[in-house]
């Protein structure tokens, strides 16, 4: 049964929804309560008859599952473990819960016995101009024909066609010129790293005719210096004294040497001159 309190638009709308529990143990919200935007729960009612011996363990939950998240949006839990089966009617308030988080309901059994003649009651409210368009009564309602005439025409100026052709033939020509600038970096790295390559190996080369050429020196100055080692005597450090004494500053002239000096002349001019008789 669904209960409703007069009202204008511009009062909250409180309700009741239908039983639940009328055709079962589970229900779905959706068929339960109103599609109506901004509506929230704010009680569950309930009412069951609890059917067990007095001596057995029972616990009854009334619940819903959070449709939004895990676990439960709504859980009543009643305890009927040691006492006889009776009838039960409960109102739990809750705090305005929306619409949208109330997930399907159900009442679960615990233990040993059941329940009959079940009832599970959903009061709401819900304000009727949540969305004021809902209603022309609504405190904020816009006229849709008014708005269309009134809303202004939004020209895109990218739909002109001749506009459009200009700005992609200058995005070509920006391509080009990208790709133009992509080619000359590429060229110039491509040229670096060439001479880059063409120093090191200059380097290397010149490292390694240096080496030969040090090398070659090193040979040439050990060839100089080389000294059989049977050559190097040890000079005992002994001092020797002068013991020839001049008594002339001048020494006498060699007259033999004179003779052998005039003859080796006489000699070559002999040479010469028969040369000359020859020809």
């Amino acid at each position: 049964m669904l209960a409703c309190s007069s009202y204008s638009y511009s009062e909250e709308v409180f309700g009741t929804s239908q039983n639940a529990a009328q055709t079962g143990l589970n229900w779905v919200m959706t068929n339960v309560l109103p599609q109506q935007a901004g509506l929230t729960v704010n009680s569950v009612i309930y009412r069951y008859t609890a059917v067990k011996d007095p001596a057995t363990g029972m616990i009854v939950y009334v619940q819903n599952e959070n449709a939004q998240g895990p676990g439960y949006i709504f859980r009543s839990v009643d305890d009927w473990s040691g006492l006889p089966g009776n009838t039960i009617n409960k109102v739990v308030s809750v705090a305005n819960i929306p619409r949208e988080l109330w997930g399907d309901g159900s009442i679960e059994v615990d233990g040993q016995g059941f329940v009959t003649d079940a009832s599970v009651v959903y009061g709401y409210q819900y304000d009727p101009c949540f969305d004021p368009q809902t209603s022309p009564d609504c405190p904020g309602y816009k006229d849709p024909f008014l708005m269309e005439l009134m809303e202004p025409e939004i020209v895109d100026p990218l739909d002109d066609d001749l506009l459009q052709k200009e700005l992609d033939r200058k995005a070509a020509l920006r391509d080009e010129d990208q790709e133009e600038r992509d080619r000359k970096s590429a060229k110039k790295d491509s040229e670096k790293k060439e001479k880059e390559s063409l120093e090191q190996m200059l380097g290397i080369v010149n490292e390694t005719l240096l080496a030969a050429e040090a090398q070659a020196l090193a040979a040439e100055l050990l060839a100089m210096n080389f000294i059989p080692q049977a050559y190097y005597t040890t000079i005992p450090d002994t001092k020797y004294e002068e013991t020839v004494i001049l008594k002339d500053t001048q020494l006498p002239k060699n007259p033999r040497s004179q003779r052998l000096g005039l003859a080796q002349q006489l000699l070559h001019e002999e040479l010469v001159n028969s040369q000359y008789e020859k020809k």
